[in-house]
């Protein structure tokens, strides 16, 4: 059973990320003062409680949208970064028309301390005229939830920013639109949160996440700078403009989740907001934009990086390589825009090769010299599918276990081969070795000194086990201890030296872009 969609719509800076963080307990959207923070769909779930807790737990997916007439509401022409924005806001009205029509509820928002203003009777009108994406629907559907006899999407009104009893007189104003009762309720200090619950609560069918689709085969992360062709690329898979795609840099601003199938294979892709560098500190939703970043690529099993293949490897690139590095997960760089460079020639007037463009990033991007490159256009879809199958075989690399014996074999040829330089007459002895987890495959060697085990070592071990393991293309973690040393009663644990791929990183502040 499909679980029921409210979409939240409003004027800009109405309240309507506020109100979905509210909701979902968490920060979900970017909320900020500057009109047309949100400019994509952006989809949680959440479970909404029983009043009193008598009754079920019924889960729901929320949708927030961009701001109804974002720019020309506010006379609003340019963003945070310069760009004109005008020709913007048919794209998010775009967005807003989709997320209704897919929806079950609409959640009106109208500042109650602002009162109507002509943006909200636009809205209202349209809402009134089903002329804003709703479209009727089929028996099925409406015995999802209680609608009006004309089977159209319900709409009730949220009197938002009510945050005490001075403004409920100027909520219930908001019934001259001619909805249902509006329902009041405060982001800021969760004033009515519970008697919105409930009345959400009430309106929804029985549903929990057991009735959900299961969960996705494959969760990918799209990481970039601006205008890398993130959203493109999302589009792209997922069949239809799930997110705004322009030529304005940093266009999306949320973490988007879009799902998609893949064959028979369901994959959840997190389109994320292209990084700026330090130098955009001070704009607040850079700093919101980038912890977006860094939480899709940890919900992420791969992490699709894409670079501009008509631009070179820029400072917020290296800095993305690292950060990935850093969160040992899988990663495929993707050179998009491909079409527009293959067989151009490049300064020296020889054609631009993969082969030649590979070495090229190699150099560039040397923590990530184990990730496999790929060549693709998200617009054109070339080599599109060949990228997806390529994430689907670096996450069995990740999840997959060799046996100790064959670890302790291989070890112990590397060792041999080439062992860790000895000092003042002590040689390395490994003792033994297992491969304690996945995803990152980790591997455990119990060895006599581990200070003779440095990074540079290590690093020569990680290379020669990536020629002789199943997961040559995914991060490995090395942990090297020393064994247990009995000293009168006691137990010393010899000091265990740090992993060789442990970074030194750039603090969070200079995670962004050029642009």
């Amino acid at each position: 059973m499909p679980v029921p969609r409210i979409a939240i719509v409003g004027r800009p800076n109405a309240g309507k990320s506020s109100l979905l963080n509210m909701l979902a307990g968490q920060k979900v959207s970017i909320v900020d003062p500057v009109p047309g923070i949100t400019r994509d769909r952006v989809s949680v779930l959440v479970e909404l409680e029983a009043p009193y807790n008598d009754g079920p737990r019924k889960t729901v997916e929320l949708l927030d949208t961009g701001g109804f007439g974002v720019y020309t509401a506010e006379g609003r022409q340019i963003d945070d970064a310069g760009h004109d924005l005008a020709g913007l806001t048919g794209e998010i009205e775009s967005q807003i028309a989709e997320a209704v029509s897919s929806a079950d509820l609409i959640l009106f928002c109208i500042d109650c301390q602002a009162g109507i203003t002509p943006a909200d009777l636009e809205i209202a009108k349209l809402l009134r005229e089903q002329r804003l994406g709703s479209r009727r629907r089929d028996e099925d559907e409406q015995a999802r939830v209680k609608r009006d006899k004309a089977g159209l999407v319900p709409v009730r009104i949220i009197a938002t920013k009510c945050d005490g009893q001075q403004w409920e007189p100027h909520a219930y104003e908001l019934a001259a639109l001619g909805f249902d009762e509006p329902i009041a309720c405060s982001a800021k200090n969760n004033y009515f949160r519970r008697e919105l619950i409930d009345t959400l609560w009430e309106l929804m069918p029985e549903t929990s996440l057991e009735d959900m689709e299961p969960e996705a085969d494959l969760k990918i992360a799209l990481i970039g700078k601006r205008n890398a062709g993130k959203s493109t690329l999302i589009n792209t898979l997922a069949g239809e403009p799930r997110v705004i795609v322009s030529e304005i840099p940093g266009t999306t601003r949320d973490a988007v989740d879009v799902r998609f199938q893949f064959g028979d294979k369901s994959v959840l892709a997190i389109d994320t907001a292209g990084l700026r560098r330090k130098k955009s500190m001070d704009e607040r939703v850079e700093w919101f934009a980038f912890d977006r970043a860094q939480r899709a690529i940890e919900r992420a099993d791969v992490i699709l990086m894409l670079i501009d293949g008509t631009e070179r490897i820029s400072q917020v690139d290296e800095q993305l390589a690292m950060l990935v590095q850093k969160a040992m997960k899988p990663c495929v760089v993707v050179v998009n825009k491909w079409d527009m460079i293959e067989g151009q020639r490049n300064a020296k007037g020889k054609k631009v090769s993969p082969e030649d463009f590979e070495e090229y990033l190699r150099k560039e991007l040397k923590g990530l010299s184990y990730a496999p490159i790929a060549m693709m256009s998200g617009k054109s879809g070339l080599n599109v599918r060949e990228v997806i199958d390529l994430a689907f075989d670096l996450q069995e690399q990740a999840n997959t276990r060799v046996g100790t014996g064959e670890l302790n074999r291989i070890i112990t040829e590397i060792v041999d081969a080439h062992g860790p330089a000895s000092k003042l007459g002590t040689f390395a002895k490994v003792y033994y070795v297992t491969q304690a987890e996945v995803n990152p495959p980790t591997i455990v060697m119990v060895v006599n000194r581990p200070k003779l085990f440095t990074p540079n070592y290590e690093r020569y071990m990680l290379n020669r086990l990536r020629e002789a393991l199943p997961y040559a293309e995914v991060p490995i973690r090395i942990v090297v201890r020393g064994r247990s040393q009995r000293k009168g009663d006691e137990d010393v644990a010899v000091e265990a030296l740090p992993a060789a791929d442990e970074l030194n990183l750039l603090p969070a502040e200079d995670y962004f872009d050029d642009d």
